[in-house]
């Protein structure tokens, strides 16, 4: 075997899973970064590190494929935290390289790297000069088999030591998937069987397993309405579709979710969002759960089976070809009414032309949005008030084009490092389109220049409201004072030009002309709109929650 140093080792196994790294070079990673390169692997410089797990995070949701994020140890490591964070609550598998302390002990500077990535919830591999290899094969395993974000550590004064030989693994084989368990899948094909108006749910678990062509067979099999997490947009797309179930979808759509009478929910969490706070689906309906994980998500849930999507619904197709079903014909009639009010009913507010404050109308925009950006669009959506105009608005055709980050930790600022991951994932030809917010796009503004460099076709919208929008809806009507809330107006536009991005202020629909011209002449680099739009309209999904809250508070007080 070649002699190769620690971090060559680490740098060779992982090219074996992965072509991209993403990262801020110091010395606690210098040795790995010079081994990377060895390696053939393509590095892509960030300029903060929150922003190197981030857009590793992103290349996976965009592509299916991993990528590694890396620091230096410290400052650099908790930089980073945020990111690991949200890619761990997401459950997306993301490998973080980083220095660490000396195996000898610690210095005065260090922290204990191990303890705070346990506090978050991911796991630390730290290599050895006798097992670095087996050790980072072990991690990358591990994130995938488990969905996860890791970290692989290397001891600072170990990263150019020689790595002892070692005889790798032959990578694990993976485990059989289970289609059934306990006889539960049986019983929830009687269930399907005998619905009468009978609804299929996906998630992103169904997406990744890729059981969309399985699900949409089922669901034409039993007459079945279909609709999909905003993770998993589109996946069910044909006839019934309803569309996004939870606080982006119509009100239209969710009434006639809350009429199904048994509910498929496949690789979906039931998180309060999707659920509407509890009142998305009937009091009568049967709710069946199909999930890779060993138990249900929700206490709504009636009956579980641990599965793979895929392997489920295909299990499901087979035990009803032998199935009489008996409430077919009811849930075709059921469907067949059901698009008909799904035609008539309303859709989402189209928005005004004039507000009172003479900004733009953010729904107005995003329509008019839609009908200007290019029709192969890879979306990139950061967290904020704004952050369902885009799932809402725009034609995202695939759940792979939808890559919204922050909702799982709840957290914003993650959107133009998340571009830069996206947009070296994307190699179709789509245009990379990052919608954030100007809070967010503040935080990570160091990383606008890592995307102009990064993408070869991308575009940036900005909702600017010269404000914290969210807490101006949730917390300014309250009274409370906004001068915390309150941004000021930032030229994001010349900050861009200042970068090397083209740019344009839109204050008007018509100022979209700039933007129109740009993609007219080959959309080639990056163009970034400065959107100045009000803060007097308030987001369907944040009244929702608004609400909920405020229903909660009273029931606690009668209580």
């Amino acid at each position: 075997m070649t002699s190769l140093t620690v971090s060559g080792r680490v740098a060779q196994v992982l090219s074996s899973y992965l072509s991209d790294v993403f990262g801020v070079m110091g010395n606690g990673n210098v040795y790995f970064l010079d081994a990377a390169e060895k390696e053939g692997l393509r590095f892509t410089a960030v300029r903060h590190e929150g922003a190197a797990i981030a857009a590793a995070d992103a290349y996976y949701r965009a592509s299916g494929r991993l990528a590694a994020g890396t620091t230096t140890y410290g400052p650099g490591y908790t930089n980073a935290l945020t990111a690991l964070a949200e890619a761990v609550k997401a459950q997306i598998p993301t490998v973080l390289v980083t220095g660490d302390a000396p195996s000898s002990g610690t210095r005065p500077w260090d922290v204990d790297q191990a303890a705070i990535a346990a506090g978050l919830g991911a796991v630390t591999f730290t290599v050895t000069r006798e097992s670095a290899g087996s050790i980072t094969q072990e991690a990358v395993e591990y994130a995938l088999a488990r969905r996860t974000a890791v970290v692989i550590a290397i001891p600072y004064d170990l990263a150019a030591v020689e790595a002892a030989d070692e005889e790798l693994p032959a990578p694990p084989v993976a485990a059989a998937v289970r289609d059934d368990a306990d006889g539960g899948l049986g019983r929830a094909a009687e269930l399907l069987a005998g619905a009468k108006r009978p609804l299929i749910l996906a998630g992103r678990g169904a997406h990744l397993a890729l059981a969309g062509p399985e699900l949409r067979e089922l669901a034409d099999r039993l007459g079945a309405l279909t609709a999909g997490t905003a993770l998993a947009l589109n996946l069910l797309q044909g006839e019934g579709y309803l569309g996004v179930a939870g606080g982006f979808g119509t009100d239209t759509a969710a009434g006639l979710m809350g009429e199904a009478d048994v509910v498929l929910v496949a690789g979906a969490s039931l998180s309060p969002f999707t659920m509407r706070f509890g009142h998305l689906i009937g009091p009568d309906a049967t709710v069946i759960q199909i999930d890779a994980g060993m138990e249900p998500t929700n206490p709504r849930v009636d009956l579980f089976v641990t599965g793979d999507a895929k392997a489920a619904a295909a299990g499901l197709l087979r035990l009803l070809d032998d199935a009489a079903l008996s409430g077919a014909e009811a849930s075709k009639v059921w469907r067949a009414e059901a698009l008909k009010r799904l035609a008539e009913g309303p859709c989402h507010h189209p928005g005004t032309a004039e507000t009172s404050d003479g900004r733009l109308d953010p729904r107005a925009l995003a329509t008019a949005l839609d009908a200007v950006l290019p029709e192969r669009r890879t979306v990139v959506q950061d967290g904020g008030h704004f952050l369902g105009w885009a799932p809402m608005y725009w034609h995202i055709p695939r759940p792979q084009d939808l890559v919204m980050v922050g909702t799982a930790f709840q957290s914003i600022g993650l959107g133009l490092a998340s571009a830069v991951g996206a947009a070296r994932a994307v190699d179709d030809g789509s245009t990379l389109v990052l919608a954030a917010g100007d809070g967010g796009f503040l935080m990570g503004l160091s990383d606008l220049e890592s995307l102009v460099g990064a993408a070869s076709s991308a575009v940036v919208v900005i909702y600017n409201d010269a404000a914290y929008g969210a807490e101006i809806h949730q917390y300014g009507s309250q009274g409370l004072t906004e001068k915390p809330m309150l941004i000021p107006e930032v030229d994001f536009s010349g900050i861009a030009r200042a970068i090397g991005a083209e740019s344009a202020i839109i204050r008007t629909l018509a100022d979209l002309s700039a933007l129109q011209d740009w993609i007219d002449a080959g959309a080639k680099g990056t163009f970034v709109a400065d959107c100045r739009i009000t803060t007097n309209v308030r987001a369907p999904w944040l009244s929702e929650w608004m609400q909920a809250k405020e229903t909660a508070a009273k029931e606690t007080v009668a209580s």
